[in-house]
């Protein structure tokens, strides 16, 4: 079976709509049809509802439901005397949050289908032979309309939400997004059988999450989902290149661009990049957020400056993982140059009692907004800070010898070494963690972010040895289904609650890469086993996981663009 055809088994049109790349139209399952929303930054889907309900009816009335769904058009079907077909019913099992899932439902033929005309626009029309059949709209402002239906009907979207219906060639539409999605499959990763369905839904997760951002002419930011997140989160980039650069590494190129493309005077790179600008500092948000955002109870934080706003210093990382698969050395030098400023941003930036390691200034900044770890006052310095600087600075030394051999990179490893040794100085022994400290009062906290030194490959052996121990046991992180945020046995553990105990598929991926870089090859491996098989059990690469039952918990997005881009990742190197 093809990549778009596996792809189609998890198009429920509930965790998973019916969209186009580059696209803001969003198509969902509702009672026997579907609605339509758009997508955009900061705005609910409730407050961007196009049609409340598009149902179809045959000449008799009858209403005509969905029974199959593909990247490329949605199907909607009458009776038939075949022998069935995949589609999709009423749950007789196990729900999905709405009650539908995809199961065999009754012999149907097709009738009708929708695809898109172009990225604002629905195309839908009849299947051959197919007659009488009536478009119903059902606007938000409770009106009704009816239209036949005829040789095809195109509903044009406009910017405002307003739905204008037209009459159109619904077999070139048709044609035209069976190209758009074939395109996009045949760069979709070949991996092991056991894991390539869930591939190449995650691959279809990226494409479906491509959005032009019109601030930045033609460029294509891959966002984290069209449902809530439209922007390109500087964390969510880096993430979404290491899984994209399998199957398109010119986009995987492009993800970092954008994200290096807008720093500060200083250096410092933007938390997001959006259609309206950029955020970077709580000044970009507006101003009834502002307050919440100050240094409340800090002693070494001016409480009415700005809030620098950025996410963790993971971008030589990730420009390394994207070079290992197509070279571009002019490209590098230019991106590389950037990295630069950034990471020296931090110790300039944002060391803000002076002690050579940077902290936290805010939650946001560090990913993990939620974590216990920020529970005390701000700022917060934190062992995967430390953890990813060092790292950063290693990477950003062998980035020079690759591409500016004749550079004297000397600096980045001293710095390297001396960030090392103050992380060292946040070893608890007695507890055998590493904590974070909030305005210098230690957290106690047992959280992800204490595995994180890992990452530097360099910990002393009995420290490495503490670590990956905590990783195997049962009462802290060495759950069935994964990784927790925060240790099962912490009084802060929660399975719901965002980053305080959900498991995060890039958490994980950072830890096992780590368990691999301090020496625990076989044990890096099981985690990222563990992981796939989480992503899978879970059905689709969710924003995180009940650490319990390995479900989507309640709260989290689903078809989350760097869960889909790190079980890609995760895939490959599995496959290897």
């Amino acid at each position: 079976m093809d990549a778009a055809a596996l792809a189609g088994r998890h198009l429920d049109l509930v965790s998973a709509p019916f969209t186009l790349p580059r696209s803001r139209v969003l198509v969902f399952r509702e009672s026997d049809g579907v609605r339509v929303h758009t997508s955009e930054y900061e705005r609910r889907l409730a407050e961007c509802r196009v049609l409340d309900l598009l149902t179809l009816t045959d000449a008799a009335g009858q209403v005509l439901p969905v029974t199959d769904v593909l990247p490329g058009r949605v199907t909607f079907g009458g009776p038939s005397t075949g022998s069935g077909t995949q589609g999709l019913g009423p749950s007789t099992g196990p729900a999905t949050q709405d009650g539908w899932v995809a199961e065999l439902v009754e012999a149907s033929r097709p009738t009708a289908t929708l695809t898109f005309a172009d990225p604002s626009t629905l195309s839908l029309g009849p299947a051959e032979g197919a007659t009488g059949l009536t478009l119903h709209l059902e606007l938000p402002d409770g009106s009704v309309q009816r239209h036949p239906l005829g040789d095809g009907i195109r509903i044009r979207i406009a910017a405002d939400r307003s739905a204008t219906v037209e009459t159109g060639d619904h077999a070139a539409a048709l044609a035209a997004t069976e190209r758009i999605w074939a395109t996009w499959f045949a760069k979709c990763p070949t991996v092991r059988d056991d894991l390539q369905e869930m591939t190449a839904f995650c691959w279809w997760v990226l494409g479906a999450n491509i959005v032009e951002l019109p601030s930045l002419g033609d460029a294509r930011a891959i966002v984290p989902s069209k449902i809530g997140y439209v922007g390109l989160w500087q964390w969510d980039a880096y993430f979404i290149a290491v899984g994209l650069r399998h199957g398109d590494p010119e986009l995987a190129r492009e993800q970092l661009e954008i994200a290096f493309r807008f720093p500060q005077p200083d250096g410092q790179l933007p938390d997001v990049v959006h259609e309206e600008g950029v955020l970077a500092t709580s000044d970009d948000l507006p101003e009834s957020d502002r307050a919440n955002l100050r240094r409340a109870g800090s002693q070494i934080a001016d409480p009415s400056a700005p809030v620098p706003l950025t996410k963790p210093p993971l971008a030589a990382w990730a420009l390394r993982k994207v070079l290992e698969v197509e070279d571009a050395p002019d490209w590098a030098r230019e991106q590389l140059a950037r990295v630069i400023r950034s990471q020296d941003w931090w110790f300039a930036g944002s060391d803000l009692d002076h002690d050579g390691m940077p902290e936290y200034g805010h939650p946001y900044s560090s990913g993990l907004d939620d974590s216990p770890i920020f529970d005390g006052p701000l700022p917060t310095v934190a062992p995967d800070l430390g953890a990813y600087l060092v790292r950063q600075d290693l990477e950003i030394a062998d980035l020079f010898a690759r591409y500016e051999p004749g550079v004297d990179a000397s600096r980045f490893d001293e710095r390297a070494a001396a960030t090392r040794a103050l992380l060292l100085d946040m070893w608890d022994a007695e507890r055998g963690r590493f904590l974070a400290f909030g305005g210098g009062e230690a957290q106690l906290s047992d959280t992800v972010v204490g595995l994180m030194p890992l990452l530097t490959g360099t910990l002393p052996e009995l420290i490495a040895e503490s670590l990956a121990a905590a990783v195997d046991d049962p009462e802290r992180f060495g759950l069935e289904w994964g990784l927790p945020t925060v240790a099962a046995s912490d009084p802060d553990f929660s399975d719901e609650r965002m980053w305080r105990g959900p498991i995060w598929v890039n958490t994980s991926m950072l830890v096992a890469e780590g368990l691999e870089a301090s020496g625990y090859a076989d044990r890096a491996r099981e985690l990222r086993e563990q992981t796939v098989a989480l992503v899978i059990h879970g059905g689709g690469p969710h924003e995180y996981f009940n650490p319990r039952t390995g479900q989507k918990a309640r709260t989290a997005t689903t078809a989350f663009g760097w869960s889909a881009a790190l079980f890609i990742d995760l895939a490959v190197t599995l496959s290897e």
